[in-house]
């Protein structure tokens, strides 16, 4: 593999991460080139993995793709170079060899989209937070990889924890649309404790109580990001304005929900662009956007 054809390979998942990432963007942008690139090298795999998962493709077609990009993730781990043509894995090998990028958690991000394929689920509030955990806590800890820490056994969980509450909160922000999906992850027993029991992959006509359970959650998912945020103390300046910015827009975005909870049941909320701006803005500057 040639410097030219590595450069290449980080151009175009530079390309995929300006052209798909809504929130994520406003974040790494803030890193240095080679942090930078390796970030969108993880975000390429990690979008090409969801995209299978959430695409309209019959599920045995979707759980073969998953197997053939489990089958790949595999073999960078086991030092095979990636064929020239796929330049999202080569860039992720070449992140990997220069970051010691914990790939198996490609795999745990596989599992999670599986588990949606599948149609899975959650009775209790621990369960969706082992969903979270397999779709975002692996995540945060592929970008501390990236980011580095002098203190990785303290960063790693609270890396793990931010990925939580950031993904509990694209859970509650996407609660209409993922019904409309036939997937439900607001736990059965939280639905039943408020009086609106869903069935598979629908929830009850009554709208009413269910912004009750949106609260509820928004509450957890305060505890996650109180943990999480944790994390910036323990990171260089750079990194550290790359996770304020991203957890600062969805830390915003609770905000919002937890102030109106029925809104998401009318459709998604939103962040306008110039206040994600403004969060990336804040968090560069050293001081932490308020909610």
């Amino acid at each position: 593999m040639t410097v030219a054809d590595i450069a290449a390979a980080y151009d175009e998942c530079e390309r995929i991460t300006r052209a798909e990432a809504k929130n994520f963007a406003y974040g790494i942008r803030l890193l240095p080139p080679p942090k930078r690139r390796a970030m969108s090298a993880v975000y390429a795999l990690a979008r090409r993995i969801d995209d299978v998962g959430d695409g309209s493709l019959p599920a045995a077609t979707k759980r073969a793709r998953l197997d053939g990009l489990r089958a790949d993730v595999d073999a960078l781990a086991r030092g095979r170079p990636p064929q020239p043509g796929d330049p999202v894995l080569v860039a992720v090998g070449d992140a990997a060899a220069r970051y010691g990028l914990p790939l198996d958690a490609f795999g745990e991000l596989i599992d999670g989209c599986t588990a949606d394929v599948a149609g899975v689920a959650y009775e209790t509030f621990g369960q969706l937070v082992g969903y979270c955990r397999h779709v975002a806590g692996t995540i945060g800890r592929l970008s501390l990889a990236v980011f580095g820490s002098g203190r990785p056994d303290v960063a790693t969980p609270k890396a793990d924890a931010l990925g939580v509450a950031l993904q509990l909160t694209n859970i509650l922000r996407d609660v209409a649309e993922d019904e409309g999906m036939g997937r439900v992850y607001l736990p059965a027993e939280d639905l039943a404790r408020f009086g609106c029991p869903a069935g598979p992959g629908r929830l009850p006509h009554d709208r009413a109580p269910l912004a009750d359970v949106v609260a509820f959650e928004a509450e957890r998912a305060e505890g996650w990001y109180a943990e999480g945020l944790a994390l910036l103390p323990l990171l260089d300046g750079r990194s550290r304005a790359c996770v304020a910015t991203m957890a600062g827009i969805y830390h915003r975005l609770l905000g919002r929900i937890r102030r109106d909870p029925a809104a998401v049941l009318r459709g998604r909320v939103s962040l306008p662009g110039w206040e994600k701006a403004w969060v990336a803005a804040a968090s560069l500057a050293g001081s932490r956007p308020g909610r």
